[in-house]
């Protein structure tokens, strides 16, 4: 048995943090709907995607959560780092690395959208903008996004071994970040196959649907294995 460790603790805090602002997120970007690409329902705009002045900054609301959550989950994959066994310190690690190249990718996406194309628009400066914006299907915004969550995915799956097969919640967090891994890696081909050139933004939309859903779930889960007064470390 072994007691609560500043770890631990510090767990608990980004676990609830990352399920909140995992929700927020994806509230938000659910009452964003998409104006240009395949899902847009009318009224759409086209490239070169100059005309996205009224847009702001009603459909950046959702990248300031976004943000914080990669953040919060890059500070979660140390926690769980630290919980897990020597032995198995060798894939948390991998799954730690994995989360720090996705953060570096998503953040850089969402600062350049907030800081970048929005000024940019304001003062009448389209240059360069329409393979930047995010209103681009198959722009750079859209790329960053799927690697940086592609990456997500990897670190998920990496991570698995470092929780226990015997652990009632272990086990549960264990079978949530693997089918929400797999998931990913299955729809990246069949929509990449299926699609080709025109994926667009359909692969961004499901990933970020399904990791989303895996860091609310997740951090619920992690956040009572942290709450637990006394661990038993059993990684069998």
């Amino acid at each position: 048995m072994t007691n609560k460790t500043d770890s631990d603790r510090l767990g608990v805090y980004a676990s609830i943090s990352v399920s909140l602002s995992a929700i927020v997120s994806l509230a938000t970007a659910i009452l964003t709907p998409p104006i240009s690409g395949p899902f847009c329902k009318g009224r759409c705009i086209d490239y070169p995607y100059t005309t996205i002045l009224t847009r702001f900054p009603r459909d950046y609301y959702w990248m300031y959560p976004a943000i914080i959550m990669t953040v919060l989950f890059v500070i979660l994959m140390v926690c769980v780092h630290h919980h897990a066994s020597l032995e198995k310190k060798i894939f948390s690690q991998i799954g730690l690395s994995f989360s720090i190249i996705s953060a570096t990718a998503l953040i850089l996406d969402y600062f350049i959208q907030l800081s970048v194309i929005q000024p940019s628009i304001a003062k009448g400066e389209s240059d360069g903008i329409s393979i930047l914006t995010q209103y681009n299907p198959h722009g750079l915004f859209i790329a960053l996004e799927e690697i940086g969550y592609l990456m997500m995915s990897l670190a998920f799956i990496f991570i698995v071994p470092a929780f226990s097969k015997t652990l009632k919640i272990e086990k549960a967090i264990r079978v949530v970040l693997l089918i929400s891994g797999l998931m990913t890696m299955v729809a990246f081909i069949f929509i990449s196959l299926f699609y080709g050139i025109n994926r667009e933004y359909r692969f961004e939309v499901v990933v970020i649907t399904i990791n989303w859903t895996t860091l609310i779930i997740s951090g619920i889960l992690t956040g009572k294995m942290f709450m637990s007064k006394d661990q038993p470390y059993d990684y069998n």
